[in-house]
């Protein structure tokens, strides 16, 4: 399990493929495999052994690339001397040493792939064994090696569950123009309900959108919270009326849509990208096709069980459903026939850290 260099596993607060990488291993060694983890920082996963590529993390270099190179030219050499069955690579530059490799290579596409990042994947072609996080995802390129489609997952467990909510509405995201925070503020006001904001604003054109888009839209019933994580965001999930999610662009994933529901809290949203694959509309949210409808929505949203909403990710979105999805990967990609097993196999033994290598 080769993880990117940015956050530990599992992050302390930012990091939502890192969350999934965890999720991962500790599933897939619950259900009796060994599994080896790359990683920088510590490793706070069941994984057997990790080799680390960086002592610490490297999320403040976000966005450079030779941090990304690095690893996974240390990623490289380290499993030169392996032995495993099949490499399931998590970064971008990573693949591009799969071509050769006496194993196969899964590697989950986590980000959108119009443009060149479609491109980078058909110029690795057969190398590499592509599986999407949502069908919405694959679509955008069919033509590409695929070998499935497995949604994200969470621990259920690990959130709070609230019947009774408040009466208040919640944005949850990243502060840019295709989550359509300005949009949440809008249907809000136009519902007459007080929201709550929660955004990552950190870079340079997340600030300038939230200047003027924004701050001109605060005021009586618009509170900013900034960025929230860890337990805060749990009790602000389980506590709202419903979580709003206006995307403007066809988004691969949105874990903050699994992460309300178990809370018991249904999704407001609009139908782009992979939201009908994760949100039953009626069931466990109300899915528009125009933002006009969202405030009138706001309004219908009382009638959702939230116990319907909890229970739809925990038959859909848990990482042991996770797990059995990329076992069936594996299985495919190495030729076997053995069905997957649908039971954990066993306990997961001591941890075992390996020297940095970098």
């Amino acid at each position: 399990m080769v993880a990117p260099p940015w956050f530990e596993l599992p992050p302390r607060g930012y990091g939502g493929i890192e969350a999934m990488c965890a999720d991962l291993t500790d599933a897939l060694v619950e259900r009796g495999h060994d599994v080896t983890l790359i990683a920088a920082g510590r490793n706070g996963t069941r994984a057997h052994r990790m080799l680390r590529t960086y002592d610490l993390p490297q999320g403040p270099r976000l966005g450079e690339p030779l941090p990304e190179v690095l690893h996974a030219a240390a990623a490289g050499r380290l499993l030169d001397d392996l032995d495993v069955d099949v490499v399931h690579d998590h970064t971008l530059a990573g693949p591009l040493l799969a071509r050769g490799r006496r194993v196969p290579t899964v590697v989950t596409t986590h980000g959108p792939l119009d443009g060149e990042p479609g491109d980078y994947y058909r110029h690795l072609g057969d190398s590499v064994h592509l599986v999407a996080i949502s069908q919405s995802q694959r679509a955008q390129a069919p033509d590409l090696n695929w070998a499935g489609t497995v949604h994200n997952a969470l621990r259920a467990a690990d959130f709070p569950y609230r019947r009774d909510k408040e009466d208040w509405v919640f944005f949850l995201g990243r502060c840019t123009p295709d989550k359509g925070m300005h949009l949440a503020i809008d249907a809000a006001v136009a519902a007459g309900r007080e929201i709550k904001l929660a955004a990552k604003c950190s870079e340079p054109a997340e600030r300038a959108y939230f200047d003027s888009e924004i701050k001109p839209r605060l005021g009586p019933g618009v509170e900013w919270l900034g960025e929230v994580t860890g337990e805060r965001k749990k009790r602000l999930l389980a506590r709202a009326r419903c979580l709003l999610f206006p995307l403007q662009w066809e988004e691969p994933f949105g874990m903050v849509m699994i992460e309300a529901m178990v809370c018991g809290t249904p999704v407001v949203t609009l139908r782009r990208g992979s939201v009908p694959e994760v949100v039953v509309d009626g069931v466990t949210g109300l899915v528009r096709d125009d933002a006009a409808e969202l405030p009138d929505a706001i309004e219908q949203v009382a009638s959702i069980d939230p116990r319907a909403c909890r229970d739809h990710v925990i038959d859909h979105f848990q990482p042991q459903t996770m797990a059995a999805g990329y076992e069936a990967v594996y299985r495919q990609v190495l030729g076997a026939t053995t069905p997957a097993p649908t039971t954990p196999l066993s306990s997961a033994p001591a941890r075992q850290d390996m020297r940095p290598v970098a």
